[in-house]
């Protein structure tokens, strides 16, 4: 009987130690876009420099990787010079009034206003909506997930922003079910991401998602980053 139980007890662990692997690997095979896909990064005064070009790298590297990898391009609410919050300059590719190409995915970095007067910027929060309400996928870093909840992109799904920035995330947008303790969490098309280093999570999963396992480690490598999604904390919610 001793011996039997202790029989039961070890295949329980091992169940569950089976079903928290399937919880940290992607559901389903890429997705393999027949297309070039666009990328606009959203860039304001005041982004951070590691939440705009992490993703960026990793996304841009895919033009070496696959036939039809991602194209980037920045844009922002007017065609002025960008300073990032380290005193980087950048000039935009685009601004908001111009004709630009079709966004597919939408990156929102975070930058130093965006829990403040940014979400009180409504030139930028109606364009967020309109784009994000189109693109295939939207992805935040940091606290660039406050920017997507005040475009009311957030309704509904899961998600999560800069650890230090949790309890005012809440408290700013409490219908909203926010996660903490993770590196990022992607709830059909939306991924929010903790963002600094861990943007390069996100977007490697992302890559992963659209292009497949080889092509994200592929990318991670070049990087120098071991990249294996069993060993990123993530959540992937009612995909």
């Amino acid at each position: 009987m001793r011996i039997l139980l202790i029989g039961v007890l070890f295949s329980w662990v091992i169940s569950c130690q089976e079903s928290a692997k399937q919880k940290t690997t992607l559901d389903g095979p890429p997705v393999h876009p027949t297309k070039e896909l666009n990328a606009a990064f959203l860039v304001v005064d005041g982004v951070y420099n590691s939440e705009l070009i992490a993703p960026m790298d990793v996304f841009q590297h895919t033009q070496f990787h696959t036939p039809k990898g991602i194209k980037v391009f920045t844009i922002a609410p007017q065609r002025d010079t960008i300073t990032t919050f380290e005193g980087l300059k950048i000039i935009p590719d685009y601004s908001f009034n111009e004709a630009h190409p079709e966004i597919d995915i939408l990156v929102v970095p975070s930058a130093q206003h965006s829990m403040d007067t940014d979400l009180g910027n409504k030139l930028l929060i109606d364009f967020v909506n309109t784009i994000g309400r189109n693109s295939l996928y939207n992805l935040s870093l940091c606290d660039g997930a406050f920017v997507l909840a005040e475009a009311k992109l957030l309704d509904s799904y899961a998600c999560t922003t800069f650890p230090a920035d949790i309890v005012r995330f809440k408290q700013k947008f409490p219908h909203l079910t926010v996660h903490e303790e993770v590196s990022f969490v992607h709830d059909r098309k939306m991924i929010t991401s903790a963002g600094g280093a861990k943007s390069y999570d996100a977007a490697l999963y992302l890559v992963e998602l659209l292009y497949g396992k080889k092509v994200a480690e592929g990318i991670g490598k070049g990087l120098v980053i071991e990249w294996n999604l069993a060993n990123v904390k993530h959540l992937q919610a009612n995909r």
